[in-house]
């Protein structure tokens, strides 16, 4: 089964953050204190993926017209949006900001080097075996950031299976049109792009700035159609 990895892993995030919505009875200060903990181990793990790339200018390119296209639609603001209506509906002081959940866990999850390599190897081989690995280390990840975050986060496991499992679905299709060569360079770009936005996340959580994280989400398409079109021409 193709998508077995995929919802496996968006089962491991739903199952994680209802436990982690259990564990929000903590008291205050000790929650506050893990949210510093992990907004620190979210910024290493950015400028760890953010290192990651060969050619830093085309992440600087990606990141400045992808933040054009950002706040000219105003994804930030639609996310919000959505998530205070989802607040009313649910009690802001059961469900937390869903937005900054929601956002903060899909940018943890799908950008990354297993995302990309797992489903790929779901839809190429049948072989699960990296995204179940993902499925793990997301469904703790899901506790943790659902224990602050709130229930935003459960709602990370839509975009989740729909990429990882839009890749699956089509991976002989991309190994057809895309070189293995150019594969690695593409996802080394992407990781560090997406590493950027990590690490603006972790800034957001240690409360040092709010960045319009969600106004960045274009320059991961950006960062793809640089690196086709320096590949091919």
């Amino acid at each position: 089964m193709v998508l077995f990895g995929s919802i496996m892993n968006a089962i491991g995030i739903i199952a994680g953050t209802m436990l982690g919505l259990f564990l929000r009875r903590i008291p205050e200060q000790m929650k506050q204190t893990v949210m510093i903990a992990i907004g620190l181990s979210v910024v290493i793990l950015g400028v760890d993926m953010a290192l990651k790339s060969d050619n830093f200018f085309i992440v600087i390119v990606s990141l400045v017209v992808g933040t054009v296209i950002g706040e000219w639609l105003r994804i930030e603001d639609h996310l919000h949006h959505v998530g205070n209506v989802l607040e009313r509906k649910l009690g802001k002081s059961e469900s937390g900001n869903i937005a900054q959940g929601f956002v903060t866990a899909t940018l943890i999850f799908v950008v990354g080097a297993m995302a990309i390599v797992g489903a790929l190897d779901s839809g190429l081989r049948q072989d699960h075996a990296v995204l179940l690995t993902k499925s793990m280390i997301d469904s703790f990840t899901s506790i943790v950031l659902a224990s602050t975050l709130g229930i935003g986060v459960l709602f990370s496991a839509i975009p989740v299976f729909i990429y990882q499992g839009g890749i699956s679905l089509f991976a002989n299709v991309i190994h057809q049109f895309l070189s293995d060569s150019l594969l690695n360079i593409l996802i080394a770009e992407l990781t560090a792009t997406g590493g950027v936005l990590i690490f603006a996340i972790g800034i957001n959580m240690l409360g040092i700035k709010q960045i319009r994280v969600a106004n960045l989400l274009p320059s991961i398409l950006i960062v793809t159609i640089i690196v086709l079109l320096q590949y091919y021409y």
